[in-house]
């Protein structure tokens, strides 16, 4: 990336920001669509026939297009605004009707938004399978061939692991769900910003993301369904129907049935200019970009003594999030060092991913995750900081 993009970031001149897979830093651009919102034309959206109203709901219908495109779905009637991830797994927990005996498939490398809400479906008496990962983050196709049978409704699973960085053989597993008759739902919080996505070529059924991950506002996120009419609403009051009467109701069609109440306009919207920025960098250059900084950044980390890196050493099999450990240091203190001495920003302790932690028998880890705006000269500055805390803890 170059100088033009790290100018529309004005706070990294204060800061080296590595915890892009908590929330990306916005942009200026991002930030001018959602002022100009509330600047220029701020009215809520498909409620007035006045000319702010009809600016409002014109753009806001745009940014459902602009992400329609930017996920390769054929229609933004398919494209849900969430206000994120966590809610748009929800919807599709509460908006499929189960049946008792009813199975739901995860893995071990799930966050907890994408773990919690079938654990609650326990009590309609859904059944729950969970597919564990090798050490390194990566599965075995034949270990979801074992797990998914007839009686699995759904398959939910991340794309890439927040923690680990791996990249999940969505593909693959999309054939077999076709095979066995299951819907398939991928978390693609930790893709979407990084990835090209092409929900056709996935094979999935629910594509789940957030808008504050991926240079959008936060408050902001998407539910692709394939099929909006095998999915009922979660939430009901207006803006979602076409008519009502004291006997009942008609949905609205596309994705307002799904967005009862007045939405998040200006978060929409920015998403939608999010999307734009994106795309005028190019994904497929993005993705080879962060691959390059994801390499120096793995191999530095292995060659400092004393440093335990989870996940896989395989740059392509994965993204720029890195989870380590100093010896026995506490993940929090190493990254109060980090900040402190070189003003430095990572994530520590558990990331949201309990399960995982247990799995790999550490209490929690520091985890560093790289952008469109970090530089190889950050990923060295970097390096040098985590060599010299190694040698004094």
């Amino acid at each position: 990336m170059n100088e033009r993009v790290r100018a529309d970031f004005p706070i990294l001149k204060h800061i080296i920001y590595m915890d892009s897979a908590a929330t990306s830093l916005t942009p200026e651009p991002v930030v001018e669509a959602v002022a100009g919102y509330y600047r220029d034309y701020n009215a809520n959206v498909g409620r007035g026939v006045y000319r702010l109203s009809q600016v409002a709901s014109q753009k806001y219908k745009d940014a459902h297009e602009k992400v329609a495109g930017f996920i390769g779905a054929k229609e933004a009637g398919e494209v849900i605004f969430t206000k994120n991830t966590t809610e748009a797994i929800n919807m599709v927990a509460y908006g499929l009707k189960w049946a008792s005996g009813d199975e739901v498939v995860t893995t071990l490398l799930e966050h907890h938004s994408n773990f919690l809400p079938w654990f609650k479906l326990r009590e309609k008496g859904v059944n729950l399978k969970i597919v564990n990962p090798n050490r390194s983050g990566e599965f075995k196709i034949a270990d979801f061939e074992a797990a998914i049978g007839d009686s699995t409704r759904l398959v939910a699973i991340t794309h890439v692991s927040n923690v680990l960085g791996t990249i999940s053989p969505i593909k693959e597993l999309s054939a077999i769900c076709k095979e066995k008759g299951a819907l398939l739902l991928v978390d693609g919080a930790q893709s979407a910003p990084h990835i090209p996505l092409d929900v056709e070529k996935l094979g999935c059924d629910f594509l789940a993301f957030s808008g504050h991950k991926m240079l959008g506002p936060t408050g902001t996120g998407v539910l692709w369904v394939k099929d909006p009419d095998g999915l009922e609403p979660t939430f009901f009051g207006g803006g979602m129907i076409e008519k009502v009467s004291v006997d009942g109701y008609e949905l609205a069609a596309g994705y307002e049935r799904f967005e009862a109440g007045t939405p998040n306009i200006a978060g929409g919207i920015g998403l939608g200019r999010a999307v734009d920025y994106l795309n005028d960098v190019g994904m497929d250059k993005l993705q080879a970009y962060e691959e390059r900084l994801a390499k120096r950044l793995l191999e530095g980390l292995l060659n400092i003594e004393a440093v335990q890196v989870y996940g896989s050493t395989n740059p392509s099999g994965r993204i720029g999030v890195v989870s380590f450990n100093i010896g026995g240091s506490n993940p929090h203190d190493v990254a109060l060092m980090l900040d402190e001495a070189s003003g430095i920003t990572v994530r520590s302790g558990h990331h949201c991913c309990m399960p995982l932690m247990n799995y790999l028998h550490v209490e929690g880890t520091v985890r560093v995750s790289l952008y469109l705006y970090n530089t190889e000269e950050e990923v060295d500055k970097f390096l040098k900081s985590v060599e010299s805390i190694a040698r004094v803890v």
